[in-house]
């Protein structure tokens, strides 16, 4: 494959492999399996979806079925080239997706090409498992960012797909979700992220390992309980400005009710 591919996980019968955009360190996740992929989440931009459809094409990989993990602009995308497989998501998020289709490819701008953006959001419900060619996939759905989102656990490589959570580079995000939504979220996630080998995060950098994973889920956390509490979190991430702002959108979120 021609792109930059971090193969997380490398093994005879399952591979799972990672690619960064180039846009705020969008990750896209591929599972593959005899020649049949699971692709979570692909982005970004239009050149990035063709050379990701490009890389499995050349590699003679069919894509059995897409996932999205939560319903914001940059996590429902697709590309023609990655077939007409079905696309999945939780019943929430397509719920979502076909509500509000128009905001959602509205929100990628005047340039976003038109027949892209007619594949966007295409996605149907699963509940639980999604049923494919692949090793067993679970859902985790919970509230926490936005209504419905959902991570992707593959029990037998042990890899976490989180969406929108979990990052190194982004901070806890209530956005759409209140801090108690937020806090219930990273609880249902901790079973599976005690368990993980490998945690993918919807932006930013793969956490390799147990102790990396954890970590992860335990600086959310003290964000959240730092939040909560009404102190400055002692947290590297807010060194970028953006991040500051985010913190500072999410103070105002939680002020009326402390």
């Amino acid at each position: 494959m021609d792109r930059v591919w971090q193969w997380v996980v490398d093994g005879p019968a399952v591979r799972v492999g990672v690619t960064t955009s180039r846009r705020d360190r969008t990750t896209s996740t591929v599972v593959l399996a005899d020649r049949r992929a699971l692709i979570v989440d692909p982005a970004w931009d239009p050149d990035e979806l063709a050379g990701i459809a490009a890389d499995l094409a050349r590699a003679a990989v069919t894509v059995a079925a897409g996932f999205a993990t939560h319903a914001h602009h940059d996590h429902v995308l697709w590309h023609q080239g990655l077939g007409p497989g079905p696309r999945f998501a939780s019943p929430r998020v397509a719920q979502i997706c076909a509500r509000d289709r128009d905001e959602i490819v509205r929100r990628l701008g005047p340039d976003w090409p038109a027949g892209l953006g007619r594949v966007v959001g295409r996605v149907q419900p699963a509940q639980d498992r999604l049923c494919w060619d692949g090793p067993e996939t679970r859902l985790i759905t919970h509230d926490a960012h936005s209504p419905g989102h959902t991570a992707v656990w593959l029990p037998s490589p042990g890899v976490l797909v989180a969406g929108d959570m979990l990052s190194d580079i982004e901070i806890p995000l209530l956005e759409e979700s209140t801090v108690a939504q937020y806090a219930a979220g990273l609880e249902s996630l901790w079973p599976y992220v005690d368990r993980a080998a490998v945690l993918i995060p919807g932006h930013g950098r793969v956490a390799i390992g147990g102790d990396a994973a954890r970590g992860r889920w335990h600086a959310d956390r003290a964000y959240l309980d730092a939040l909560l509490a009404g102190r400055d979190p002692d947290d590297p991430r807010l060194a970028d400005p953006a991040l500051r702002s985010a913190h500072a959108d999410n103070v105002a979120r939680i002020t009326p009710g402390r």
